[in-house]
């Protein structure tokens, strides 16, 4: 052998065990791709919309991703979101049977929610909240999409009972993770005592809102033997029985209907008891007002007998408007008490002798409608002076809101003194 042909044997010796330690290094960098590995892959191609072929990079396999697979968030077209060439970080979720498209399956979408999982995890850990969509409404409560699927349970959507859910789908709502277990998808949600603050902060400011004597509309919530409550957006407001109208209610539910829409006056605002008390009548007309056009003096009327007292009976005439039938005025004959001769409730005729609209009085009759029946001579009684009867008018008035004239009426006319 020559020296030449000594020396390109050496040299070809040399160049195959070159190439061994470059092949031998290029099989070390190979990616050896296992079920639950974490791969990056590049997009080789979209078919028909529904599934993606990729590679992975350094290993020379290839596996397909399933439209179902690419992400956690909804999407209508897989190029809306990828597109051929992209780098995607995958997991490897188990060998592929059709191996026409490659040897494994892939998920983006897993690693995507793995990611959100540990996110979640974190804030939970860090007692922080969450804010996403309530995608849909079921029979237990909501579903809430946070890139996973959360739950809240019907008892844990408000601080008050809710009859109707409908309206929180679509409502990007803030809410606190009560559990959170991502080997099992199990994340329950509650909004219960965020609701109860939010409710708290707006019922706050909605009082420093409102002042004595605001007139505002609000909806009859409830309605209870004492009155009715009133929905006035952020806090419900009182109005007591006895603010409801002009006339006597016997029931809330007599003059006011759940949901009816009413206008209301602000009598009082206690802001740190979170109190609101209203009135319904105050927004009304009076019942006085424009008396002289509804009632005139001589006027025949149908009324109810309200009150008994020792001097009359008060008489209501129109919702609102009572009048007093003084006791001279009851009957033609001599009576001690108006007990002898009506009783609370009884329905009668008066007529009208005067009407005072700045006081709102009303003076009645009854005996005016009556005959009155003839007087035998020799039971004529003496009388005072009608100066003396002046005198006796013009003593200072009654609780009742008529003069003493009012109360003693005819009584001092049956009377002369002898000259």
């Amino acid at each position: 052998m020559t020296d030449k042909e000594t020396k390109d044997l050496e040299q070809n010796t040399e160049d195959t065990s070159n190439d061994a330690q470059t092949m031998e290094a290029a099989l070390e960098q190979v990616q050896e791709v296992n079920t639950g590995d974490v791969v990056t892959g590049e997009v080789l191609s979209i078919q028909d919309d529904k599934q993606v072929i990729v590679g992975v990079l350094g290993s020379g396999v290839e596996g397909v991703v399933p439209r179902n697979e690419l992400s956690a968030t909804p999407f209508e077209h897989i190029t809306d979101i990828i597109n051929e060439g992209d780098e995607l970080e995958l997991v490897v979720i188990k060998p592929n049977k059709d191996k026409e498209n490659g040897s494994f399956l892939f998920s983006r979408k897993r690693l995507e929610a793995k990611k959100i999982w540990d996110k979640i995890q974190e804030k939970f850990d860090k007692n922080e909240t969450v804010t996403g969509p309530v995608k849909e409404v079921v029979k237990g409560g909501l579903v809430v999409d946070l890139g996973v699927r959360g739950f809240v349970p019907a008892s844990m959507v408000a601080n008050y009972y809710v009859d109707d859910f409908s309206t929180y789908k679509g409502k990007e709502l803030e809410f606190q993770i009560v559990e959170i277990e991502p080997s099992e998808n199990r994340l329950i949600l509650s909004r219960k005592e965020l609701a109860a603050k939010e409710q708290a902060k707006k019922r706050d400011e909605f009082l420093a809102s409102i002042h004595e004597g605001d007139v505002i509309e609000g909806k009859v919530a409830r309605l209870t033997n004492f009155g009715a409550f009133i929905d006035l957006g952020d806090v419900d407001g009182l109005v007591h029985i006895s603010q409801i109208a002009h006339h006597h209610v016997n029931s809330p539910a007599d003059e006011l209907e759940i949901g009816q829409t009413v206008k209301v006056k602000v009598l009082s605002v206690d802001q740190e008891k979170g109190r609101v008390s209203l009135s319904i009548k105050d927004t009304l007309p009076g019942p006085w007002d424009d008396i002289e056009d509804k009632i005139h003096v001589d006027d025949v009327l149908d009324g109810k007998v309200k009150r008994l007292t020792s001097f009359g009976a008060f008489v209501e005439v129109l919702p609102g408007v009572e009048g007093l039938v003084h006791i001279s005025q009851i009957s033609h004959e001599h009576i001690a008490t108006p007990h002898e001769k009506l009783s609370e409730g009884q329905d009668i005729k008066v007529k009208v002798l005067d009407i005072n609209p700045d006081d709102q009085r009303l003076s009645l009759s009854i005996k005016a409608l009556e005959d009155k029946p003839e007087e035998p001579a020799a039971s004529k009684a003496p009388k005072v002076k009608r100066d003396t009867q002046k005198k006796v008018e013009q003593a200072s008035d009654d609780e009742s809101g008529f003069t003493l004239g009012d109360l003693l009426g005819s009584q001092l006319s049956d009377f002369k003194s002898e000259d």
